[in-house]
């Protein structure tokens, strides 16, 4: 057990045997496309120990703000090929986030391959979404901005969320570095779960958002199927009865919706039938 004020030293190959939920992140491959707060994270990480291994332009700019970054070339042994479209794709690294560190025959199969483990995956994803939104752009770009490593990376991890981590979201850094600090370079079975049900969602809406594009783009009627996302705006006070649970919902990256722009000025918190209420007001308006 490690006392307080030791680091964690990276394993430089094998996977460690632990239990779901008792992995320590040694190792964290990051991977982002919107930058915020990763300098931040990745420094935190680094001050844990852990090792740093990185791809393209998020590789760049830790090694700008100082940060010691592994590629992701020298981690696989296989260059960053047809401009970035294949850079993760590759079977050491899925080894390293797929192996189950409680099973015999996978620890085996790492250790004959030479495979490193990866404790750790902070992904955001090329952003599809608001390469639509701005209106302007070709169906050559719009194409460019599907990612294709990010969601594998996020699902094998999710996956796998008893041995390896997934951050999606840069609202969750300062957290999870926190919890690294107070729990010895772990991370609880619980915390692990909650990550691995937003990734889901992350990449559901993503490919929700492909979908519906690829739909209205190749369907001359109406689509055969046809798939959103939702997010939630609010919780509401009760549902249609008082014993009834409730939540609202709005289509994931619509700007407009029931409650957009509202303002409520006194009373109690919403419930179901406010919004019916409100829906009915602006209908007849």
């Amino acid at each position: 057990m490690a006392s307080e004020g030791d680091v964690i030293t990276p394993q430089a190959s094998g996977v460690e045997r632990a239990g779901a939920g008792e992995v320590r992140v040694r190792r964290a491959l990051l991977s982002v496309s919107a930058k915020a707060g990763i300098v931040e994270f990745a420094r935190g990480l680094e001050e844990l120990g852990v090792e740093i291994v990185s791809t393209g332009g998020t590789s760049r700019e830790l090694a700008a703000a100082g940060i010691a970054v592994r590629t992701i070339e020298d981690f696989t042994g296989f260059p960053e090929i047809m401009d970035g479209r294949v850079k993760t794709l590759h079977p050491r690294l899925y080894a390293g986030l797929l192996a189950r560190r409680d099973e015999d025959a996978h620890l085996r199969a790492a250790e004959e391959q030479g495979i490193e483990q990866v404790d750790l995956v902070c992904v955001n994803l090329y952003p599809f979404e608001e390469t639509l939104a701005r209106g302007d752009a070709g169906e050559e770009e719009i194409i460019e901005n599907i990612d294709i490593g990010g969601p594998t990376m996020i699902r094998a991890a999710a996956k796998n969320h008893a041995f390896a981590a997934v951050v999606v979201d840069p609202t969750d850094y300062d957290g999870l570095l926190q919890e690294l600090r107070d729990s010895e370079g772990r991370l609880s079975l619980g915390t692990r779960k909650r990550l691995a049900a937003r990734a889901f969602a992350c990449t559901a809406r993503y490919d929700a958002a492909i979908s519906s594009w690829f739909a209205v783009h190749t369907s001359e009627g109406f689509p055969e199927r046809w798939t959103n996302a939702y997010e939630k705006v609010s919780d509401l006070r009760y549902g249609e009865n008082p014993h009834q649970r409730a939540a609202f919902y709005a289509e994931a990256g619509l700007s407009t919706h029931l409650l957009a722009g509202v303002a409520q000025l006194h009373g109690k918190e919403l419930s179901f039938n406010n919004l019916l209420d409100l829906s009915a007001a602006r209908e007849l308006v």
